[in-house]
């Protein structure tokens, strides 16, 4: 079994947040791959699926970004999902808008939602990074990632949540690494 999360915050407020861009996929990934409802359970959006003919969960945690390892560690601990099953989709500042990258562990890089998860959960898990710039200036970056993408973004959006969603099952049936290489255009 698979989880993939999608990390932003809950509200119509950050709906369209450059912060917000792992629901984003995670609604995409729900309306290709789900099976069912989405429900709250386990303090999330929650849904399950099916992607390359194996059983996966797909959350968007309701704990808001800076507690998101609340609701990834409760999903993982009740079905025993190992760290290198999880997936977790989240914006990047370090990488230029809408450039997609994977890795395995790390540190956290400033992300709140990562933090969380790595003290809560694990560090061992995979990460697609949405990359969504950075600001000008230090002192922007609160106003920026909280900030609304602009509205010639939204074929981008749609770009990558599409690209991700038709390779994501890469994960299953291949591995990881096949996804890295396979995704890696830049909108």
């Amino acid at each position: 079994m698979y989880v993939f999360v999608g990390l932003g915050n809950v509200g119509t407020q950050y709906q369209n947040n450059r912060h917000n861009i792992g629901f984003m996929v995670v609604d995409a990934l729900i309306q290709k791959y789900g099976t069912g409802q989405v429900t709250q359970k386990y303090h999330s959006e929650y849904a399950q699926g099916m992607m390359g003919g194996q059983k996966i969960h797909l959350i968007k945690p309701l704990t808001y970004m800076n507690k998101s390892g609340i609701a990834v560690s409760e999903l993982c601990n009740f079905f025993k999902i190992p760290p290198e099953n999880l997936v977790v989709l989240h914006d990047d500042l370090d990488l230029p808008p809408f450039e997609i990258r994977v890795k395995k562990g790390g540190g956290a890089g400033g992300h709140n939602g990562l933090k969380s998860i790595d003290a809560h959960f694990h560090k061992e898990y995979y990460r697609v990074r949405i990359g969504i710039g950075r600001p000008s200036h230090k002192d922007a970056v609160t106003s920026w990632v909280l900030g609304n993408f602009k509205s010639d973004d939204t074929d981008n959006i749609q770009n990558i949540c599409f690209e991700i969603v038709q390779k994501m099952p890469l994960f299953i049936t291949e591995n990881p690494n096949e996804f890295k290489i396979k995704i890696s255009k830049q909108y």
